[in-house]
């Protein structure tokens, strides 16, 4: 393959894993509140139960 072709490639490759890890840095854990993370369970749970039902 001429040098070109690597190159790009490199540029490209740069691009995919430099953009991965500034959004792997820039992401935060969202502050829930004992009673928020209790609604988000019993919603999952709920909708285990209604998935079970349905199969």
């Amino acid at each position: 393959m001429p040098w070109y072709i690597w190159l790009l490639l490199a540029v490209v490759l740069g691009s995919i894993i430099g953009g991965l890890i500034m959004l792997k840095a820039g992401a935060r854990k969202i502050p829930l509140t004992e009673e928020q993370k209790q609604r988000i369970a019993r919603r999952n749970a709920e909708a285990d139960a209604e998935d079970a039902r349905d199969r």
